[in-house]
């Protein structure tokens, strides 16, 4: 197995246990421990997770170059900790529909910008380094944005407001590690 399906497999059934109860990121739910602005610090315990997340600001889809209306499931930025499993600071997306197969996600935050590798309708970095840069130029940004492409052809782009962002995956992080 490698470095990489083993995040995948990791992510997935992480996304599984959070999809299964996307009252996860609604507002009545009751592992939600925290809000910073607009991010949101969820704990599971058994098994022990601590993860930031927040939804987009603002969603465009275009396809062939125009604005089309397209009906998505749950568009989510996360940063994961699971101390069970060493992993610490995991950066995942999901835009709420299948990725085209074999393509990737940019996600722009400044003037950097990182590749996320997809599987379904997940995107990952593709190491825990990348995990760290990631997550340290978003601490420094205002906005992240993700621009991606459905398996219909549809490209999309998320745009997610960072404030907020430094003190949730302080407080995700700081929450797994007792």
């Amino acid at each position: 197995m490698t470095a990489m399906t083993g995040r995948i497999i990791a992510g997935l059934i992480t996304a599984t246990a959070l999809l299964a109860g996307t009252a996860a990121f609604s507002q009545e739910s009751s592992n939600r421990v925290a809000a910073k602005t607009d991010w949101s610090v969820f704990v599971e315990t058994d098994p022990t997770e601590c993860w930031s997340v927040s939804a987009p600001k603002e969603t465009v889809n275009t396809r062939d170059g125009r604005v089309v209306a397209v009906r998505r499931g749950d568009i989510l930025l996360f940063v994961t900790h699971r101390p069970g499993s060493d992993v610490s600071g995991e950066v995942s997306f999901t835009g709420g529909y299948p990725f085209a197969n074999g393509s990737t996600v940019t996600l722009e935050i400044g003037d950097e910008t990182f590749e996320l590798f997809t599987e379904g309708e997940w995107a990952w970095p593709a190491s825990p380094s990348d995990d760290t840069r990631i997550t340290n130029a978003m601490k420094r940004g205002t906005l992240a944005i993700a621009t991606a492409r459905s398996a219909r052809g549809t490209v999309t782009k998320d745009t997610f407001s960072l404030l907020g962002f430094t003190a949730a995956v302080d407080e995700a992080e700081s929450r797994c590690s007792n």
